[in-house]
């Protein structure tokens, strides 16, 4: 390249970082928030997503990962609708949970060799709200344990999966008295 030529926007971007930010974030984060509201979110909703966005763009371009085919504006629009997508179904994943939870009971038997159909959510509840939030979080949602560490405080990924093993492991000895069968309605 001859220093008569343009620089390529990912050049531009980490040769003057923060002018070519402002300049992508006022192109693009009205197109975002007016999609993200059509969409039922709120304007905190578009601020996240699109901050996410960037973030991702700007890993991509600085660790030279990026080859874009289109402009920036349409690249980003295209990570924040995915990112917005995957945040509904997560959402309407935890809905879907909630009334699923509040129509299950623990109720002890009254005779041992009767067992009733049992659910498995009976017993993860009586683990705690911490294994409880770890265990459907990881298994249900499918959420990785480095979001699982943030969420819950821990120093590191592997405090989260020492504890999530922990948690398992106490479930695990909850229901080893039980056959399949206890678990079928």
């Amino acid at each position: 390249m001859n220093s008569t030529q343009t620089l390529p926007r990912e050049v531009a971007l980490i040769a003057d970082r923060e002018r070519t930010m402002e300049r992508i974030y006022a192109q693009t984060y009205p197109m975002v928030r007016h999609y993200i509201r059509e969409q039922g979110g709120s304007e905190e909703d578009a601020k996240d997503i699109f901050h996410e966005a960037m973030i991702v763009f700007y890993e991509k371009t600085a660790l030279e990962q990026l080859t874009l085919t289109c402009s920036v504006s349409t690249y980003l629009m295209g990570i924040c609708k995915n990112l917005w997508r995957q945040q509904v179904e997560k959402q309407r994943r935890k809905t879907a949970w909630n009334e699923t939870q509040t129509d299950l009971v623990w109720e002890e038997p009254e005779d041992e060799n009767e067992l009733p159909a049992l659910k498995l959510m009976g017993f993860v509840e009586q683990l705690g709200e911490t294994c409880q939030s770890i265990l459907v979080s990881f298994y249900y949602f499918g959420q990785r344990l480095e979001q699982i560490a943030t969420q819950h405080g821990y120093r590191s990924v592997r405090s989260a999966t020492v504890q999530k093993f922990k948690c398992l492991e106490r479930l695990r000895k909850a229901v080893s008295h039980l056959s399949i069968g206890h678990f079928k309605s």
